[in-house]
């Protein structure tokens, strides 16, 4: 049994570190609700123009002067992933779940003869990639030491993206991320960005009876709107993430302070073990003592 020392440098150091997370839980609860809330507030956006991109789409989907932020190149060889993930750990699960889901993806698409590229938003999965995939990462972006990400944050993102299909350098762009759901869970998502995405097979793109007329024409409105509905979606993924990073660090940190309470209460039963048996070995020794004489 270790001593009594031990025992309480043990306690000591558990206490501390108990400490350390429950600060971390309190911190990653106040900023979760205003993360949580822009996230929310950017769905309806962004499904919105999600549906009116595609109905637009429709009628220039076969044209040969269709922008390749609608229709791509043409060709499905050479994909792009873009995992977002958060600069920091202690948060469970939330950074391994993308980083194992776009590793499996891109072990899927190379299994199919495709070439597979990796633009890494955020620290922890360009680090979790690296150990498998490091020659395929062609980019990373960092926020650490960032309180939050912005618009043009997404925009930076998007016109990497952008020059790449550009110089026909990919042909697929997927976005891989955390959609936030709850304060314990996050569903991890894999949305194509680059060629627009058809509608799921049997739904019908709707704008709710709304009848469009377009000057000067569908093609350039669609060269101007398709930039900015790209960022759009990067932005939207971007803030799901970090409204979710924040639900599960609270979650970890709540769960190891817990843990950390329940290990001070075993070592301290430990300790009042050890000191009983040392009292009791004492008194054992005085009474032989005092007999003997």
């Amino acid at each position: 049994m270790p001593s009594l020392k031990a025992l309480r440098t043990r306690i000591n150091s558990v206490k501390s570190t108990q400490k350390i997370t429950s600060a971390m839980k309190m911190v990653a609860a106040s900023k979760l609700r205003r993360a949580q809330q822009q996230a929310e507030a950017a769905r309806p956006y962004a499904e919105r123009m999600e549906r009116m991109l595609r109905a637009l789409a429709a009628s220039v989907t076969d044209s040969s002067t269709a922008p390749k932020l609608l229709i791509g190149t043409g060709q499905d060889k050479v994909h792009l992933l873009i995992p977002v993930t958060a600069d920091r750990g202690l948060a469970g699960a939330f950074n391994t779940n993308v980083g194992r889901a776009t590793r499996n993806l891109a072990r899927r698409l190379e299994s199919e003869g495709k070439t597979v590229k990796i633009f890494a938003v955020g620290r922890k999965g360009r680090d979790y990639l690296k150990r498998e995939l490091a020659s395929r990462i062609v980019g990373d972006v960092s926020y650490a030491g960032r309180k939050r990400v912005d618009f043009p944050d997404a925009q930076d993102i998007a016109t990497r993206v952008t020059a790449m299909l550009a110089a026909d350098e990919i042909d697929v762009a997927t976005i891989v991320y955390n959609r936030f759901k709850s304060v314990i869970a996050q569903i991890v998502t894999e949305q194509q960005i680059i060629p627009a995405p058809p509608p799921p097979e049997g739904e019908s793109v709707d704008l709710g009876g709304a009848t469009y007329e377009f000057e000067p024409d569908e093609e350039t409105i669609l060269a101007k709107l398709l930039p900015q509905a790209l960022a759009i979606q990067l932005y939207r993924s971007l803030l799901e993430s970090a409204a979710g990073e924040h639900g599960a660090r609270m979650t970890a940190m709540d769960n190891a302070t817990r843990n950390a309470g329940d290990m001070i209460k075993r070592l301290s039963q430990n300790y009042n073990r050890a000191r009983q048996a040392n009292i009791t070995k004492e008194l054992i020794e005085i009474i032989s003592g005092a007999e003997a004489v």
